[in-house]
């Protein structure tokens, strides 16, 4: 049986303390917070004129990406969406052209996650804009424990720059989350209360 850390028990329960957060927020609150860390996330990004941004499709309670997807549209920049193939590795990312209905993808899990259909281009992404429980303002992210988007950070990483940009409500702030190794750090992380830009050690 796997030995389970001091780090994974307290990420589980700060995982529960976030997403409650973020459960009990009322959906005209929801509304407004999208559209204003659509605005964070942009500003922050900056020109996005040819660049293929990863983002993804809110599921559950997460914060509505739909905003941002237009907002990014009309900078121009190329919409792909994570595809996951397999339990234990990295994503694959595929364009997400306007005008083009999502399917539910076909990937190992409990839960179908929209993505473009199997015919959409794989592309490489310059930016990946990442869904997350909780966070902390030293960039660490507190995911939902499979860890897609630490292996898919770190293989990009090596490969070229790519920014990571974290988005979720502004309530599911927690003082620390503690960093593993394997960990990858945000480079910032946009809410509806603006962009957090994690402090230098």
């Amino acid at each position: 049986m796997p030995l389970v850390t001091d780090a994974q028990f307290d990420k589980a329960s700060l995982r529960t303390v976030a997403l409650a957060r973020r459960a009990a927020l009322e959906p005209a609150a929801r509304a407004a917070a999208a559209e204003a860390a659509a605005a964070h996330a942009m500003e922050w990004l900056g020109a996005v004129q040819g660049e293929v941004v990863s983002v993804f499709a809110s599921i559950g309670g997460e914060i509505d990406t739909d905003p941002l997807v237009r907002r990014l549209r009309e900078a121009g920049a190329c919409i792909a969406l994570p595809i996951v193939l397999e339990i234990g590795k990295p994503l694959l990312f595929r364009l997400w052209e306007a005008g083009v209905d999502l399917v539910p993808s076909a990937g190992p899990g409990r839960m179908a996650i929209p993505a473009p259909p199997e015919g959409a281009p794989a592309v490489s992404p310059d930016v990946l804009v990442v869904p997350l429980a909780g966070f902390d303002a030293r960039g660490n992210r507190l995911g939902y424990g499979a860890g897609f988007y630490d292996r898919t950070l770190s293989l990009l990483r090596h490969a070229k720059r790519v920014e990571a940009l974290g988005y979720a409500f502004a309530v599911q702030e927690l003082p620390v989350v503690p960093a593993e190794a394997h960990d990858e750090r945000l480079d910032a992380i946009a809410t509806d209360a603006g962009v957090v830009r994690p402090a230098e050690e």
